[in-house]
């Protein structure tokens, strides 16, 4: 975390008032890359032939639209995208996203959905900019990977249970995870025989291709078989549901005919979009730039984001992303610049100017295995369990990512995941862990007496030490953990207490006001109060405040062992 917390920092510091992307990866580009990225375009392409059909079909689009997002998207990415290997285009998160929240917005018609979902591209790409005028780099911090391992494993099961289906050759339907599930149940008994044996048999093939075949276009060769197979036996005729025609040529290029107020609901939408979009593909993308020895600029992806979904909304496909799948097809074919994605929308282009025929007898059920074979990685069961052993705070925030997801759908479930990530935050600091010290034997150095017993406690003096920021959501429980510890001493033989601030590296209006109230209720019981280890805002702070005068000054150079020796000399003095 705290890695991700320097490269936000770096990137609202540097780049501010410049434009990176393809200006900056040219003026470095080496002829030696040029066949490397060359076969990492063609590879990414013929990955991206059917994954892009099947979340267009997840999506409720039709299969061109998904293509269309891979072709455009990534263009627009590489001209102002910072990654070198991530690939952008329609992801299965946000497919299953469009069509949990574009039908109800479209009442049932077809061509209004695809202008909505259009729309929503538009509207990503406008937020994704005002994002980057903003620096709102941040946000890559607002989803924990915990809550992303949950809202994943939330995400690949609602999938997995939209696609079972059409695996199946049953209807399926519900709105959510378990009314999925309860309708598929009951409709196994309906299931067609030659449509499940396809499914399956591609399923397996896929599985088997990427176990054996790692990086190599499997799912495209898989579906080349199932189109021949298909066409030599005759298998639209027998009931397989197919892709049917698919339009040849390029998409024409033209602003949404919708605008802002003509959909209600949309910006939500984007803005969800936008969350995940970010996320995602700055996780991707800071793992590939760690393995290549670069730096990922945070604030410059909103720019790249921003550009990918607005050539898609003037293609009319919807909103697109940097996937791990994706990217990680795009590495291992040798991707050193983002003109891979050039080379790979190139090769899309060709294919839809005179290979779509070839397409038509695609059977629907391949589809589905395509996207559940894609989908695998999204189930990380042994990070769920990880964090099981380790940390439970981070396993509950995780469950209820993952909760979510399942019950609200993917837009509900990221926003309340969001929502959850700040929650456990606020949980985290509002509960600092107070520590009160005691002299380690034979050292003038001090520690928490309750990690370490054998610390050696000063009979007249109570040290303690705040380990967070002294903030509005935690003074009062600073405060109340300090009073606890005064009940529990005999007050006649206490003369001192010592705030050790070296813990806190921040300080507000509230936490100063805490010091006060500290101050007045100690005085009250004959006990005075002395702070060491503030660091220079918060002393600057305590004294702008008024604090220092009250404690006797607040001296940079004041350890706890003096002030102790202080207040023993003085004892002694008086013939305590």
């Amino acid at each position: 975390m705290s890695d991700t917390s320097d490269e936000v920092a770096h990137a609202n510091r540097s780049g501010a008032s410049r434009i990176g992307g393809a200006w900056t990866w040219l003026r470095q580009y080496r002829a030696t890359w040029l066949p490397h990225d060359v076969v990492a375009g063609i590879t990414l392409a013929a990955y991206a032939i059917p994954v892009s059909l099947a979340y267009a079909a997840l999506a409720g689009l039709p299969p061109q639209v998904g293509v269309y997002g891979y072709l455009l998207g990534g263009i627009g990415y590489a001209l102002l995208g910072s990654s070198r290997q991530l690939a952008v285009g329609p992801t299965s998160a946000i497919s299953l996203m469009i069509a949990a929240s574009v039908g109800a917005m479209a009442d049932g018609d077809m061509q209004r959905y695809a202008q909505i979902a259009s729309l929503a591209a538009f509207t990503v790409a406008v937020l994704a900019f005002l994002s980057w005028l903003l620096r709102l780099s941040v946000i890559a911090l607002l989803i924990s990977d915990s809550i992303l391992v949950g809202f994943k494993l939330g995400a690949g099961l609602t999938i997995a249970m939209t696609q079972l289906p059409g695996l199946f050759g049953v209807a399926g339907g519900g709105h959510n995870f378990l009314e999925r599930l309860m309708v598929l149940a009951g409709q196994l008994g309906q299931a067609q025989l030659i449509v499940m044996a396809i499914g399956v048999t591609a399923f397996v093939l896929l599985l088997l291709g990427e176990k054996w075949l790692s990086g190599r276009p499997v799912a495209l060769a898989v579906v080349a078989l199932a189109i021949a197979s298909a066409t030599l036996l005759g298998l639209p005729s027998m009931g397989v549901p197919v892709t049917g025609e698919i339009p040849a040529g390029l998409p024409g290029l033209a602003w949404p005919e919708l605008r802002l107020r003509d959909v209600e609901g949309i910006v939500p939408l984007a803005a969800g979009c936008l969350l995940l979009a970010y996320v995602e593909g700055v996780s991707a993308g800071r793992t590939f730039a760690a393995r290549h020895g670069y730096q990922l600029d945070m604030r410059q992806e909103f720019l790249g984001i921003g550009a990918a979904n607005f050539a898609a909304a003037l293609g009319q496909g919807y909103p697109v992303a940097g996937g791990l799948s994706q990217s990680a097809v795009n590495d291992k074919a040798g991707a050193k610049t983002p003109l891979a994605l050039v080379f790979a929308s190139v090769t899309l282009a060709l294919c839809l100017l005179f290979l779509t025929e070839l397409l038509e007898n695609l059977p629907k059920a391949v589809l589905s295995a395509v996207v559940l074979t894609a989908i695998m990685g999204l189930f990380d069961f042994r990070a769920l369990a990880y964090m099981w052993r380790v940390s439970r705070l981070d396993f509950y925030a995780a469950t209820i990512a993952l909760v979510s997801v399942l019950l609200l759908g993917i837009l509900n479930g990221i926003l309340l995941a969001a929502f959850a990530c700040i929650a456990l935050l606020l949980m985290r600091v509002s509960r600092p862990h107070v520590a009160f010290l005691g002299r380690i034997p034979g050292t003038q150095i001090y520690s928490d007496l309750e990690r370490h017993p054998d610390n050696e406690p000063s009979k007249s003096t109570i040290v303690v030490r705040p380990e967070g920021s002294l903030i509005y959501v935690n003074a009062a429980a600073v405060l109340d953990a300090i009073r606890t510890r005064l009940d529990s001493h005999r007050m006649s033989s206490i003369r001192l207490l010592i705030c050790d601030l070296s813990a806190s590296p921040f300080i507000d209006l509230a936490g100063s006001h805490m010091v006060h109230e500290l101050h007045a209720e100690l005085a009250a019981r004959g006990i005075a109060l002395r702070i060491v280890g503030a660091r220079s805002y918060v002393r600057d702070f305590l004294r702008a405040d008024g604090v220092g005068e009250k404690v006797g000054g607040i001296d940079r150079a004041m350890t706890v062992h003096d002030l102790i020796g202080e207040a023993e000399h003085e004892s002694v003095a008086k013939g305590e």
